[in-house]
């Protein structure tokens, strides 16, 4: 019998180690992806003649709006029990231990819904201060939201977790640093799945943007996006034990609404007409 040769994974999650600072391929990944999708905003901000002395503004929001809403989404949606009864480390990047010490974690736990939900509140709270049209803004992360998201996926790769459930197709990961079974490479599915919904809507909206009225692109992004994160989970592990009495897990119920405010703003916004040049 044919013995099926599995991919092993086990990256050191450490690239390089000097004094007290440490590089992580998690680290890197985030750092990529936000300088990635600034640079496609960064682009589109020229393209549509916005005010260039609010892009850092606009960078800053993003950022704050990103962290933050990634981990109250990860203590609130998946382990609301713990976080309520430890706040502080809701907000620091460390664990407190039984005997009073602590160490230094990371900030070990981020979700991308709650990303997405902090991204659009830190928007709204942007527009609002620039007085810069909030669909226009929308469509301009809609447009570069996927791309970030399929190197923050990446990042999950490199750190082993978010894995796919045990399978024998010929491309299957062992994760070493969980068990020794052959998984999906959940993750690395859905970066493939996300830099093609990049390319997909950048074709998109440069062949047929001045057909869409705003909000088009923000609608779209989620679609596409939130829509496959939906069916991917079918094939990934459960991330917490409650998810197991629930009829679909936390990431499917997160996705569904978010899929029906992407509809709502993709219904109806383009027009099936010859574009104007």
């Amino acid at each position: 019998m044919l013995e099926l040769m599995y991919i092993t994974w086990n990256p050191d999650p450490t690239i390089i180690e000097i004094g007290g600072f440490t590089l992580r391929w998690y680290s890197l990944f985030w750092v990529i992806a936000l300088l990635t999708g600034s640079h496609v905003v960064y682009k589109l901000y020229e393209l549509k003649k916005l005010p260039m002395e609010t892009f850092q503004t606009l960078f800053m929001y993003s950022f704050v709006g990103i962290l933050a809403g990634a981990r109250l989404g990860h203590c609130l949606f998946y382990d609301p029990e713990y976080y309520l009864n430890h706040p502080l480390e809701i907000v620091l990047p460390v664990h407190f231990l039984p005997n009073g010490d602590w160490k230094f974690t990371g900030y070990a736990g981020l979700a991308s819904h709650g990303g997405t939900l902090g991204l659009i509140i830190a928007l709204v709270l942007f527009c609002r201060k620039t007085k810069i049209h909030c669909l226009d803004i929308l469509d301009m992360m809609g447009v570069a939201a996927p791309v970030a998201a399929g190197f923050i996926r990446i990042a999950n790769l490199m750190n082993s977790e978010i894995i796919g459930m045990p399978t024998q197709v010929p491309w299957a990961f062992v994760f070493e640093r969980v068990d020794m079974q052959a998984r999906h490479p959940a993750q690395l599915y859905e970066a493939i799945a996300y830099f093609v919904i990049f390319l997909l809507i950048g074709f998109i909206y440069k062949r047929y943007s001045s057909r869409c009225r705003k909000g088009f692109f923000f609608g779209l992004c989620l679609t596409l996006i939130y829509a496959f994160r939906f069916f991917i989970e079918y094939i990934k592990e459960r991330q917490v034990d409650f998810e197991e009495s629930l009829p679909i897990d936390m990431g499917q119920i997160l996705s569904i609404p978010l899929v029906v405010i992407g509809l709502y703003f993709v219904a109806g916004r383009f027009q099936w007409k010859k574009s104007v040049d």
